[in-house]
């Protein structure tokens, strides 16, 4: 069966299970003849790398700083030669990845206003549009309980308010997306690991014209 590839992406506020269902949607995929690769943002490239030190805190920047950086990565994410998304799906794999514009538009969005961001990522012809977005939502509280569960250090933006506020806004950046014609599935990620993939998988199957 000829399957074209699709562009999917993961969102969600920290601690909505992102890896774990998307390592769980792959082996579906993988089951139903469909090849797919992983990827993440920030990326490993020079860009991404530069931005996880950002984000970590020891690399301080301004948030219009951060803005621009995170569309410098996400272009390079798209145009890299070797693991580039454009590359990937060209070979005839799906591209699954962690994180995309959605996330600067809310937490970027949060701090300099939509358009400012939008007009960094959805004007630029090097940032391709998704197939499909998929929206792991979870309360803030449930959030940080994963996140200290998880013991690790907390990055900059992994505290109550920042979640609240860019929870809210992550709705706020669908609204406006759906209304352009973006398709975007927010599933509740507060069940267990098999209902959560369960949905998942369904809203992805779809794209694929129910195959």
């Amino acid at each position: 069966m000829n399957i074209q590839p699709k562009f999917i992406v993961f969102e969600g506020i920290d601690g909505a299970g992102k890896t774990t269902q998307i390592k769980l949607l792959c082996e579906a995929l993988e089951k139903q003849g469909i090849r797919c690769s992983t990827t993440v943002e920030p990326t490993d490239l020079p860009t991404g790398k530069e931005l996880r030190r950002a984000l970590s805190g020891e690399l301080p920047k301004t948030p219009v700083e951060m803005a621009k950086l995170f569309a410098a990565d996400r272009v390079a994410h798209n145009i890299d030669p070797n693991k580039g998304i454009e590359k990937t799906l060209s070979e005839g794999y799906s591209v699954v990845s962690d994180r995309y514009y959605y996330s600067s538009l809310a937490y970027q969005g949060a701090e300099l206003g939509y358009d400012k961001v939008a007009a960094l990522n959805l004007e630029n012809p090097h940032i391709r549009r998704p197939d499909l977005c998929i929206f792991l939502d979870l309360t803030p509280e449930k959030s940080l309980e994963r996140i200290g569960s998880r013991g690790e250090q907390a990055e900059i933006y992994e505290n109550y308010d920042y979640l609240t506020r860019t929870r809210t806004m992550f709705f706020d950046v669908f609204d406006r997306l759906r209304a352009k014609g973006e398709r975007i599935a927010i599933i509740d990620a507060s069940g267990s690991v098999e209902e959560v993939a369960g949905k998942v998988i369904a809203e992805v199957l779809n794209v694929y014209q129910k195959i």
